[in-house]
């Protein structure tokens, strides 16, 4: 059981909705720039490939050397796609969150500014977050505390997958960079290739995630305040729908 985190606080509800399609929009982005960076490993592992059974006699340097860049280039645009998408999806990840301060002052275990300094914790940041998206998710839930939690299923799935993406991204990256013989460098290739199709599972379920969750605030503001805090506004702003 989660404990509350203090008294209520008045507050009042903001739409998620275009942060929640932004963050959307964004994340299709990193999946499109991760099947690119496949594309491209996959053809410079092929070019080594065919080099090295050849033992590199006919290797064409000049096609090894666009291989190469089109994979670097691969790579810029998997951090600028990334980096976008952090900072959209924390600041809707903020929204969410103090409108779940309204829906249920007493569903959370953290207090709302975890929200942000959860993912920057060193060590904690692999279950902080998770908790503060768990009790958001508990206190959106349509229904209130009339009916049982909407299942967490989707959540714990997207946040397993993105565990797994981030965890095994940095192995990869770095059996890449520590690869010095041919056969090395090979299955450093396939290493960081299922490195980003892992991504590209853990962008989809974070699309799933955050429509579902930002559909579900839009119900909930629709039902008005919760009866635990009677005394919080809830303004009904037009939420529109997340489909």
């Amino acid at each position: 059981m989660p404990t509350p985190t203090g008294p209520p606080t008045r507050r009042s509800l903001r739409s998620p909705v275009g942060l929640g399609a932004a963050v959307c929009v964004l994340l299709g982005a990193v999946a499109v720039a991760d099947v690119l960076a496949i594309g491209a490993g996959a053809h410079s592992r092929q070019l080594f490939s065919e080099g090295m059974a050849d033992d590199f006699l006919t290797y064409d340097e000049a096609a090894g050397d666009r291989a190469d860049l089109l994979y670097r280039a691969s790579g810029s645009l998997q951090v600028l796609t990334l980096l976008a998408t952090v900072v959209v999806f924390l600041v809707w990840f903020r929204r969410v969150r103090l409108n779940a301060e309204v829906f249920d002052p007493y569903a959370h275990s953290l207090r709302p500014g975890w929200a942000l300094g959860g993912w920057f914790v060193p060590i904690a940041v692999l279950w902080l977050p998770h908790r503060v998206a768990s009790g958001t998710w508990t206190a959106s839930s349509p229904g209130g505390s009339n009916r049982p939690p909407t299942p967490r299923g989707l959540l714990h799935a997207w946040w397993a997958a993105l565990l797994c993406a981030q965890v095994f991204s940095r192995y990869a990256d770095q059996a890449y960079s520590d690869a010095e013989e041919p056969d090395e460098v090979l299955t450093a290739f396939d290493q960081v290739m299922a490195a980003d199709a892992l991504d590209i599972l853990a962008a989809v379920l974070a699309i799933l995630f955050v429509r579902r969750l930002t559909a579900m605030q839009g119900e909930r503001a629709a039902q008005g305040p919760a009866p635990v805090a009677p005394a919080i506004p809830a303004e009904r702003a037009d939420w529109g729908r997340a489909h």
